[in-house]
């Protein structure tokens, strides 16, 4: 089955097929964009969130970053439209665990949002890549970025 993009809604959507063990995290802005604009996303990026074959995962943190900055006015997503957009893509929410913010004690301050600090952590700690747009990723080592 072909992805389709949805030029109507502008809203990222792709189709269902059997997936290999390959697991994506993505960034929030990832899915903000896929969502929104999703002409926004680089070619490599669209390219991984269309491959049935990747398994994408979005963290638990991410949408209660997308919550908070839709409360404080600073997001026009509503949660039927992430809820939307997390089934259109096939998306699995992955868990924060104490693992993963184990992880944060010993994490460089490359990076001073707290919530992007908590991905990176969770990408480390799970050993699977980020699609993301964020430049400040590339300064942490051992993160496989995508972009």
């Amino acid at each position: 089955m072909e992805t389709d993009v949805g030029h109507r809604s502008g809203r990222f959507s792709r189709g269902t097929q059997l997936r290999e063990d390959v697991r994506l995290l993505l960034d929030t802005v990832i899915l903000i964009y896929a969502v929104e604009s999703p002409e926004r996303l680089s070619k490599r990026a669209a390219s991984a969130l269309k491959n049935p074959g990747n398994i994408l995962e979005l963290s638990v943190i991410s949408l209660a970053e997308m919550a908070i900055k839709a409360s404080l006015g600073k997001l026009r997503l509503s949660a039927p439209v992430v809820q939307q957009a997390v089934e259109d893509l096939g998306i699995r929410v992955l868990p924060y665990t104490a693992d993963h913010a184990f992880h944060l004690f010993d994490l460089p301050r490359h990076h001073g949002d707290p919530f992007d600090r908590q991905i990176i952590a969770q990408a480390l700690s799970e050993e699977i890549p980020v699609v993301s747009s964020d430049e400040k990723f590339y300064l942490y080592k051992g993160l496989k970025l995508i972009w």
